[in-house]
């Protein structure tokens, strides 16, 4: 059974190991960085050393790495490589990674590093399929009776689960409503993309009603 490692910072990455053990029967190793780490990290990977990490983490299928933080990142890219990892995800952007630098770590280490704004948007290679076949970019079943939404079946949901809340607050809305209802609910659940500029949430919201509109293209009506 495939088993993915979760290192989280502070609120970042608890979400996504509650929607996995909870949706999924894909495992979980998970361990933490501290929240308040400093601007600029001379020694990633010595500090990396000095971190409290359950390295259990670095014996995963993939790594899913909420640190947020270039150079940490680098320094558990170096660590994950060494120690034979074949994916790693980095939620955030690339705003919080060094793209390039973790390119050439994924190719020294013959590892697939896929660095993503936010996670619901997840592409889908078979280096992390295992993952993304499960939380991903969401897809949805949806059925209906007399011009409402009777039933919405979350097929494959975003990591941070708010497609489930999605899908439970779209019963009984009227089937015109659906899509834009389904992207604000997305926006007013509390997802930890970046507000208050493109992208982000917004992007996330988009994702999901695209995904209801084109469930109800395939409704099947009770």
């Amino acid at each position: 059974m495939t088993t993915i490692g979760v290192i989280t910072r502070g609120k970042y990455g608890h979400r996504l190991t509650d929607t996995i053990l909870s949706k999924t029967d894909l495992e979980v190793v998970s361990t933490s960085v501290p929240e308040q780490l400093p601007v600029f990290i001379d020694e990633p990977e010595e500090f990396l050393g000095q971190l409290d990490i359950d390295n259990n983490v670095f014996k995963c299928d993939i790594i899913i790495a909420y640190t947020l933080h270039p150079d940490l990142t680098v320094a558990i890219a170096h660590m994950a490589g060494k120690m034979g990892v074949k994916s790693m995800i980095v939620p955030g952007g690339a705003a919080k990674a060094p793209v390039t630098e973790l390119e050439q770590i994924a190719k020294k280490y013959g590892m697939h590093i896929e660095v993503e704004e936010i996670c619901c948007t997840l592409s889908e290679k078979p280096e992390i399929s295992d993952f993304s076949s499960k939380l991903s970019t969401p897809i949805l079943e949806i059925k209906t009776s007399s011009g409402k939404i009777s039933a919405v079946k979350v097929v494959r949901g975003a990591p941070c689960g708010s497609t489930w809340h999605m899908a439970d607050s779209l019963v009984g809305t009227d089937i015109e409503d659906a899509p834009a209802k389904a992207g604000l609910l997305i926006q007013q659940y509390p997802c930890r993309a970046v507000r208050g500029k493109p992208g982000g949430i917004h992007d996330s919201g988009e994702v999901h009603k695209k995904a209801v509109e084109k469930a109800l293209r395939n409704v099947r009506s009770e």
